[in-house]
């Protein structure tokens, strides 16, 4: 009898073993803070794949750039030395060209639109682009409409951005643009844009509410300008070897999770859209939410016409259009 139940302990023993040791741990990273509409994407992201998988897949949270900026991120993922990241499309291009037709500034109305856009079948077609560079592109999200900040001036028109030091993303669409109001551009990696403009480095930057806020650039800037001049868009990257290897059951709990990121995401970006001027006046940054945007749309004319022979004016009229 005794050796009965120590035979029945052992097997449950060893049951228990197998089910511990059959869980997988996989990584993904943000590279700004936890309280954040990114973190926000990935805390629910990881909750749900948790949840959908029965604990057979935990995924460990990194934030403030831990395991480095949005583009050594990326390439970590490419490479498979990191499983996942959620990243704006900043860095994007330069592994994915096709997506560098998202960065184009103007392109979208307002969110509603740039979010029907990304779920309908343009956006979901640009899924697929991911594929044969070593990603699996799980949901789109979103990091917002990008507005200027800087240390020197209001900005209310074009002109007023002319010789401004403005740190920009890794990213030529948006490099290109820029240029072509004047801002001497400086790419940098999002984790060193606060002492680089602490010190001095750079007058200024451009990101969305929710990233100016949770960054929080109000105490190196002075002021904001609501330009909305780019939407940013923002992305659950997976490696894709990784993802082949999931049961076809895993591979749609992992896609679903980042859905319900993404819905997190997007509600919590307009949650601090919505609070997010009054926020930043009250902590002393002058914000000028009158800008002339017919003025800015003018000063990017030449750039424009480049962009139109670059991605051809029917796509981008395809995206303009959409409803």
């Amino acid at each position: 009898m005794k050796l009965t139940r120590l035979a029945a302990g052992l097997v449950l023993g060893m049951g228990m073993a197998c089910a511990v040791f059959a869980q997988t741990t996989m990584k993904i990273s943000i590279s700004v803070a936890q309280n954040s509409h990114q973190g926000v994407a990935i805390d629910t992201f990881a909750k749900e794949v948790e949840k959908r998988t029965g604990g057979r897949y935990k995924v460990q949270t990194f934030y403030n750039g831990a395991l480095g900026g949005e583009r050594e991120s990326i390439e970590a993922v490419q490479l498979g030395t990191q499983e996942l990241a959620f990243s704006s499309t900043g860095p994007i291009p330069n592994f994915v060209p096709e997506t560098k037709i998202l960065d184009v500034p103007f392109l979208f109305r307002d969110k509603a639109h740039a979010r029907a856009v990304l779920d309908g079948p343009i956006g979901q077609d640009l899924l697929t682009k991911f594929d044969a560079k070593g990603f699996k592109a799980l949901a789109w999200a979103e990091n917002g409409f990008r507005h200027m900040t800087n240390s020197k001036r209001d900005v209310k028109a074009p002109e007023d951005l002319k010789g401004l030091k403005m740190r920009t993303m890794e990213n030529p669409v948006h490099i290109a643009a820029y240029k072509g109001f004047g801002i001497v551009t400086t790419p940098m990696a999002f984790p060193e844009v606060f002492t680089a403009l602490q010190q001095g480095t750079v007058d200024g930057q451009e990101n969305p509410l929710p990233v100016i806020i949770s960054a929080k650039f109000d105490q190196v800037q002075k002021h904001l300008s609501l330009t909305g001049h780019v939407y940013s868009p923002c992305i659950f990257v997976m490696n894709k070897a990784t993802f082949d290897k999931l049961s076809a059951a895993d591979k749609q709990a992992f896609i679903d999770a980042a859905k319900e990121g993404a819905k997190a995401n997007r509600a919590r970006v307009d949650e601090d859209d919505a609070k997010g001027v009054a926020d930043l006046r009250a902590k002393g940054m002058t914000v000028i939410d009158n800008v002339d945007k017919a003025k800015f749309v003018a000063a990017l004319a030449p750039v424009n016409a480049q962009f139109e022979k670059d991605f051809g004016k029917a796509n981008l009229d395809k995206i303009r259009n959409y409803k």
